[in-house]
């Protein structure tokens, strides 16, 4: 059981690394923008914080065809190098498109970890602890988006504009690789999936070595059509239920609830810890209350959170009352959308599909991801905060329905079954 957990762990940080990645840039934002003039241009800007999203659809277009042919855990380490040249190169260049580029190599990595974490996960855990297992990824990107938010705290705290222009927005990304070089140096020590093996034993015995078992038929024909279809569902309104932006654009939101940038940081450190401690309290319910009652309670508390956060933007409060919405909504969504997604992902799908499916789902979950994190800056300016958190509530009560008809239980089945 300890080298189960040590190679779930390592396996997992692939999780960490995700998000840290995908938040750093939040606390850099307010820095490199002012050091390569965008700050004005919300185009610019949405481009900035959108480039690693398209390295995410790159990572996760390649992610299950490759792991298909090549194994799990070559992956796992291919993602690990991408994550370490992304966050040493972004820190180091001068020039905006090269920034962008750098930002695009560490996307190919989420992309890649984002599919292969989860499901590696769920290949090597018994059935009766698999999603609190797989739930164990979920909260090590958590633990990344803290750490980064800590880090772009203590770093972006009451510095003087000419360093931080200069310099705080470098160290924020170049302290992911200590992260990164750990994930690298102990991916080497973890085994392959035992499906993978399987597969690979079964193709050996049929003598299709050349073609993956996943390629000898159509998954988006019957029966696989309906299936896939619900799964990429799941993984594009885990983006569009707004949550994410939270993390992504939190100056903008909490500068529009009274707040000065100090403030703002502190804010976004608390938003993280209860993104962590309810996504602990997720490892305890996944596998007493099931997958689809988490989402059903995810859908529904998100819309009525958002409901009641775009009528208090709309009324112009302010103060400790917006806090608590918006922890409120992290809370929410750390404890059932969040980490119940990647666990049905992992196991809605036929071993023989597994990875196909999971990387297209995970496709989708980038394309959601990418857009809306380059269209918030552009709706808020059009709609103010209170209307892009009212769109995102009647997102999630129409996902509330859809959920509530087509979403199946998995707790407790074997992935054969």
């Amino acid at each position: 059981m300890y080298y189960f957990f040590f190679i779930c762990c390592v396996s997992a940080m692939g999780g960490l690394l995700f998000g840290y990645d995908w938040v750093v840039i939040g606390g850099a934002k307010p820095f490199y923008e002012s050091f390569f003039s965008i700050a004005d241009d919300p185009v610019m800007q949405g481009l900035a914080m959108t480039t690693a999203l398209i390295g995410c659809l790159v990572g996760a277009m390649v992610a299950g065809s490759a792991a298909d042919r090549y194994g799990r855990k070559p992956l796992l380490i291919t993602a690990a190098i991408l994550f370490t040249i992304s966050a040493v190169a972004t820190g180091l260049f001068n020039d905006f498109t090269l920034f962008n580029i750098a930002r695009f190599v560490g996307g190919v990595g989420i992309g890649v970890a984002s599919a292969l974490s989860p499901m590696y996960i769920a290949e090597v855990s018994p059935a009766n602890i698999r999603g609190r297992m797989v739930s164990l990824n979920q909260m090590t990107i958590v633990l990344g988006i803290l750490s980064a938010q800590i880090v772009n705290m203590l770093i972006g705290q009451g510095v003087t504009s000419d360093w931080g222009t200069q310099w705080a927005w470098r160290w924020m990304f170049w302290a992911e690789t200590i992260p990164a070089g750990l994930f690298l140096i102990l991916s080497f020590f973890i085994p392959e999936s035992p499906v993978f093996l399987k597969m690979k034993n079964e193709k050996l015995k049929m003598n299709n070595c050349a073609a993956p078992a996943n390629f000898q038929f159509s998954i988006f024909n019957f029966p696989f059509d309906k299936l896939l279809a619900l799964g990429i569902f799941i993984a594009v309104f885990q983006q569009w239920c707004g949550t994410n932006v939270i993390f992504n654009y939190a100056e903008e939101i909490f500068t529009a609830a009274g707040f000065d940038v100090d403030g703002m940081f502190i804010n976004i450190v608390i938003t993280g810890i209860a993104n962590v401690l309810f996504t602990f309290a997720a490892l305890y319910t996944i596998e007493k209350w099931g997958r689809r009652a988490l989402m059903l309670i995810g859908a529904g508390g998100l819309s009525a959170i958002y409901l009641i956060l775009g009528t208090c933007y709309y009324i112009h409060v302010t103060g400790v009352l917006m806090v608590i919405l918006v922890v409120a909504a992290i809370s929410c969504y750390a404890m059932t959308l969040g980490p119940v997604t990647w666990v049905l992902l992992a196991e809605i799908f036929p071993n023989r599909i597994r990875g196909v499916a999971m990387a297209i789902c995970t496709f989708a979950l980038w394309t959601g991801c990418c857009t809306l994190t380059f269209s918030f800056p552009i709706m808020n300016t059009a709609l103010g905060s209170y209307g892009s958190f009212w769109i995102y509530s009647a997102i999630c009560a129409i996902a509330f329905i859809v959920l509530y008809r087509n979403c199946p239980e998995t707790k407790g089945k074997e992935l054969e079954d």
